[in-house]
């Protein structure tokens, strides 16, 4: 078999795979994630078979454009306005957000000797929770209407606000122009924030309009252009081509913010999921077990650090015992921002190996926690009340039930 047909051969046996781990997860409820993750795992070296299509230029290319596509529609779900709103009411607990989820990641890599490069960067994998799993979990149990949900979006507002200025750091210092660097990327990126901001809030119907297309190819080249561009573009900045994708989803609004959405969905999936197979494909599977028990650990630790959060969030806004419980569980996952961090780390050869499979392993563990914990949260906390024989339970007491 030539080496064109055996590369086609492979790759479509990956999407195949990809597709029929995906159905599986919907069946039980769950994020691919996890299972793309070990897919990626099990084809890559020292897994059960090696795919050498699905290490190649093609793939790690695809997975960049996932990158991007994962931040740009996660962009065209805010405005500029829900941002700055979001950010008013929510800076308080999105500071403790970040003192108290940030900080296990960064003991745990300075406690295994990776230094503070290797601490900065698990601490932005154990802080970020995933606007996309949070998203699928809070639409697929009905709870957008709840009282809690635009407590748990505020959170996730200040931290996607946060890694626009985390990973032009992260990206400077791991490209070793150390933290002077690091400043000066920060500043850069403050600025590219600001500037998008006064764009978006002034002039974001221009961009649409320049993007915007009543033929569907043309508004498909238009979007996946402007995003690669505008990427391409702040990567050269040491912005993040991350950041500038999420930035140009928030100019975008209105209709063809919502449109674009709908166009780019099937494109964000595909590429997003050669992203996590591409991600598990440079993680040794023989470099999970030593790490194991530092993941179990961080799991642990961070579950009760979000809900805390969420908890803490909830009850300034006068949300009820269970509203704040639905909520903290709410921002437990994490996933595609934890392994875009790594990823960089690891590319970037500054950081030990041993960070990709602590990190893989973390978001398998945490990407299956949240979701779970999300929907047995209620039945949970109502057999706690009855077992202390407190008469207040769900729909006796307005205040306990959320």
């Amino acid at each position: 078999m030539g080496n064109n047909a055996l590369a086609l051969v492979e790759l479509g046996a990956v999407f195949f795979a990809l597709g029929v781990l995906g159905r599986l997860a919907g069946r039980f409820g769950m994020s691919p994630i996890p299972l793309y993750l070990i897919g990626g795992l099990a084809f890559g070296s020292g897994g059960v078979i090696r795919l050498d299509v699905a290490g190649g230029e093609f793939s790690h290319v695809a997975a960049e454009i996932g990158v991007v596509l994962l931040l740009l529609l996660l962009g065209l779900e805010y405005t500029a306005p829900e941002l700055v709103t979001g950010l008013r009411r929510s800076w308080p607990a999105g500071l403790l957000d970040v003192v108290l989820n940030s900080t296990p990641g960064a003991v745990v890599a300075l406690i295994l000797g990776w230094g503070p490069v290797g601490a900065l960067a698990m601490a932005g994998v154990t802080y970020i929770s995933s606007s996309g799993i949070v998203a699928k979990v809070l639409t697929d149990l009905g709870r957008l209407g709840n009282r809690e949900t635009p407590v748990v979006l505020s959170i996730l507002v200040f931290e996607d606000l946060a890694m626009a200025l985390y990973l032009p750091i992260l990206t400077a210092i791991l490209a070793g122009v150390g933290w002077l660097g690091g400043l000066k990327a920060l500043g850069i990126a403050l600025f590219v924030i600001t500037f998008v901001l006064v764009v978006a809030l002034r002039m974001g119907h221009y961009v649409s309009w320049i993007v915007d297309s009543s033929d569907r190819e043309v508004f498909l080249l238009k979007l996946l252009g402007a995003a690669l561009l505008v990427a391409g573009i702040a990567s050269f900045l040491q912005v993040s081509a991350a950041v500038g994708a999420f930035m140009l989803g928030i100019a975008i609004s209105g209709t063809t913010a919502r449109d674009a959405a709908k166009l780019l969905e099937p494109l964000r999936d595909l590429f997003a999921a050669m992203f996590f197979v591409v991600f598990g494909l440079s993680t040794d599977p023989a470099s999970i077990p030593p790490v194991l028990g530092w993941a179990i650990v961080l799991a642990v630790v961070t579950t009760a650090t979000k809900i805390a959060t969420g908890w803490w969030a909830a009850s300034r806004q006068r949300v009820a015992k269970m509203g704040r419980a639905r909520a903290g569980v709410a921002l437990v996952a994490r996933g595609e921002f934890s392994i875009v961090i790594a990823g960089l780390a690891v590319t970037a050869g500054v950081v030990e190996n041993e960070l990709a499979a602590l990190a893989t392993t973390y978001v398998l563990l945490m990407a299956v926690i949240g979701p779970t914990a999300a929907r047995f949260v209620e039945p949970v906390v109502r057999w706690v009340q009855r077992s202390k024989g407190d008469p207040r339970e769900a729909g006796k007491d307005p205040f306990f039930a959320g």
